[in-house]
């Protein structure tokens, strides 16, 4: 019975990491474009962010990370032995990419929280786009339990997302001319 609760525990609390993920690089963005605007307007707005990103990243996002890492180790011994397991080493692996991307986010929160950046907005954007992939990878994987069938998904994930910066590139030109 354990295990269950277990399970939904480290549920819930991979949906608020990445809740805490999607919303800390959209305050990224704006607080990057923030910094391009004329006084008052840039220094109102960035400390607003400030004040944001750090509530969030250290009220939601990394106290969901750990919880969701922890129950999610906890859950580890119900797969041993891991040999056959071709899904959960991915898994794995993904996470650990999940868990890199955190890292770097708490670089750029840092960076942010002087006012500085390496990032451009459009850059974040793409960044933000990361953490998607990632999501979308661990899901396929962790629901249908093979590698064969993960690939077919993340093909289609890629196509869908070519085809979706396409469509926005087009729209852009359309606008602009």
């Amino acid at each position: 019975m354990s295990f269950f609760y277990l399970k939904a525990l480290h549920i819930i609390f991979v949906v608020t990491w990445f809740a805490g993920l999607f919303y800390i690089v959209r305050l990224f963005i704006y607080h990057r474009e923030a910094l391009e605007l004329p006084e008052p307007n840039k220094t109102i707005l960035t400390d607003q962010y400030k004040i944001m990103s750090k509530r969030l990243w250290y009220g939601i996002t990394w106290p969901s990370c750990v919880l969701a890492l922890g129950c999610g180790l906890s859950l580890l011994p119900n797969f041993l032995p891991l040999i056959g397991k071709a899904w959960l080493h991915a898994k794995l692996f993904f996470v650990f990419l999940l868990f890199l991307y955190h890292l770097k986010c708490g670089s750029i929160f840092k960076q942010l929280q002087s006012n500085s950046s390496n990032f451009t907005s459009k850059g974040l954007r793409i960044w933000n786009e990361v953490a998607t992939v990632l999501l979308v990878s661990i899901v396929f994987l962790v629901v249908l339990k093979s590698i064969i069938d993960f690939s077919y998904g993340l093909v289609g994930l890629f196509s869908l997302m070519a085809s979706l910066m396409l469509a926005i590139r087009m729209y852009r030109n359309k606008r602009l001319s």
